[in-house]
């Protein structure tokens, strides 16, 4: 691969998708038929590709539309699960962190430092009790084997240096803190990316705005949202990992789904923080608000944890009781508490928990275990619900075997817990590359392409809009090779651009001039 060019096979665009869609709708009887394409559907279609299968992989809206841009960009080891004895949960999500830093994706996820400060609303108790789940935290990656320069130890911090990881939590009376380390990708949507990319470097065919109409063991009826037009895609084996929307397309799937919350600030709101806090929940024993830089001008306050009822909807309303709840957890530890009118943005996700406790209307959805299921219907369907995120591998993974064994597909083990995503490289390779390390932890090596396309047009190193970090060429590079279509793909999900509405609107009209007229002439 020269400096200016994607990874091989790897480039989502709009031909490629019209010449695999209507390859895919020809009569051909693929292997997998794979429906969502989240994190969870992004990466059974990798997992099947990567085993040799001929994939077809299809979704409604865009790469990451559903929840898995909503996220708090956290790759979780475990922690809570093992408060709550979920033991195999815990191990699990330790494991598959490790996975991710180490071997699959070093360049978008990368250790994050925290900080729990003790302020007079932490008990000495509550900071014993704390300590020691930092602790059992560090004997979860000793487990997972994830090594010690990847993720240090926790330590216990004096106020002094407490003050000075988080300078915007209130002096009075603080005893200190507790930092800890976990894993944090860059973009939870850019991870879905690079799984749809290095799964159409295999070969799967990628297909967005193709919505399912019609699902059954051998295939699908779908329509394409770009035409209109209708058809069918044959497959041997049928996957659905549509999350929260699972239940739509197979009868008796049962989905709690839980609203996530997140507000958007300005990082100058908080000042500099070098590393992100816990902010103990008042009268909970390990819930958390979790405040996130994120090194592009914004800091994510989350995140809730509350049961949805009704239908779900596309994009989730985020209500003012969140808002509220948040905020008023948050200036608890503040000197100066965030006002209403700070807050910029603000983000839900609905997470597709399963539920199989049988406790009803009245289980709180905090108390619904995390564990992926994967289910098949008798028509031959699987469906794999639950998990989150940090676990997508596994979850697709245990997705690809079932669906081979009930339609009798001979397939070899999965190889995608050595499988470098595209852009992966170890993290000296990635340290020498001569471009912004901000590149570098979006696109790996191929910061390199990105970075080039700007010395034939200057104009593409202009950012799309003042005080954000985001170039015309990375717009550019998202048409060209990640698959975007329209503005909404570049500034909602191959950018964050539009978690603030008021930057959306000021970035509209430089990305409808590159959907349509690509590099200035």
């Amino acid at each position: 691969m020269s400096h200016t060019e994607a990874i091989p096979g790897s480039s989502l665009s709009a031909a490629r998708r019209t010449r695999e869609l209507t390859e895919a709708a020809q009569g051909r009887v693929a292997d997998v038929l794979v429906v969502g394409l989240g994190a969870t559907g992004a990466g059974v279609a990798l997992d099947a590709a990567a085993r040799g299968l001929d994939v077809v992989a299809v979704d409604a809206q865009d790469l990451a539309f559903g929840t898995s841009r909503w996220s708090s960009k956290l790759i979780h080891g475990g922690l809570r699960y093992l408060a709550s004895a979920q033991f195999e949960v815990a191990h699990e999500s330790a494991v598959e962190r490790g996975v991710l830093m180490t071997r699959t994706a070093p360049h978008l996820v990368c250790a994050q430092p925290f900080v729990l400060p003790l302020t007079p609303m932490v008990s000495t108790a509550q900071a014993s009790i704390a300590w020691a789940g930092l602790r059992a935290g560090d004997m979860l990656r000793l487990a997972a084997r994830t090594p010690r320069q990847v993720l240090p130890a926790p330590r216990r911090l004096s106020a002094t240096e407490a003050r000075h990881l988080a300078p915007a939590v209130r002096g009075a009376g603080l005893r200190g803190g507790l930092l800890s380390w976990d894993g944090r990708v860059t973009d939870d949507a850019r991870l879905v990316t690079a799984l749809a990319r290095t799964a159409a470097a295999h070969g799967a065919r990628v297909l967005t705005r193709v919505r399912v109409l019609e699902l059954t063991g051998g295939g699908a009826r779908v329509r394409d949202e770009l035409t209109g037009e209708e058809g069918e895609i044959r497959a041997r084996a049928v996957i659905n990992a549509t999350g929260v929307w699972a239940g739509g397309l197979v009868d008796g799937i049962r989905i709690r789904p839980s609203r996530g919350t997140h507000l958007v600030l300005r990082s100058e709101r908080l000042g500099d923080l070098p590393a992100g806090l816990h902010i103990p929940i008042p009268g909970e024993t390990n819930r958390f608000v979790l405040v996130l830089p994120q090194g592009d001008g914004r800091v994510y306050v989350g995140l809730t944890d509350e049961p949805v009822e009704g239908g779900v909807p596309d994009v989730p309303e985020v209500p003012e009781t969140d808002i509220g709840f948040l905020l008023d957890v948050l200036g608890s530890a503040l000197d100066v508490p965030v006002a209403r009118d700070e807050v910029v943005g603000a983000f839900a996700g609905l997470r597709p928990l399963l539920d199989i406790s049988g406790g009803g209307a009245g289980t709180r959805t905090s108390d619904i275990s995390r564990r992926h299921a994967v289910l098949t219907s008798a028509d031959g369907v699987t469906t794999v619900v639950g998990g989150k995120l940090t676990t997508y591998r596994r979850m697709a993974q245990d997705a690809v075997d079932a669906a081979a064994a009930a339609r009798g597909l001979s397939v070899p083990p999965s190889p995608t817990a050595g499988l470098p995503l595209v852009g992966a490289a170890a993290p000296e390779r990635l340290r020498s590359l001569p471009v912004p390390n901000r590149l570098v932890r979006r696109y790996g090596t191929e910061a390199l392409a990105v970075h080039a396309l700007t010395a034939d047009h200057p104009s593409l190193a202009e950012p799309v809009l003042p005080g954000h970090p985001v170039t015309r060429a990375e717009l550019l590079w998202a048409t060209r090779h990640e698959g975007a279509l329209d503005e909404s793909d570049l500034l909602d999900r191959r950018t964050r651009i539009g978690l603030v509405p008021a930057d959306r609107d000021a970035a509209l009209a430089v990305a409808r001039e590159v959907v349509a007229e690509g590099v200035p002439g």
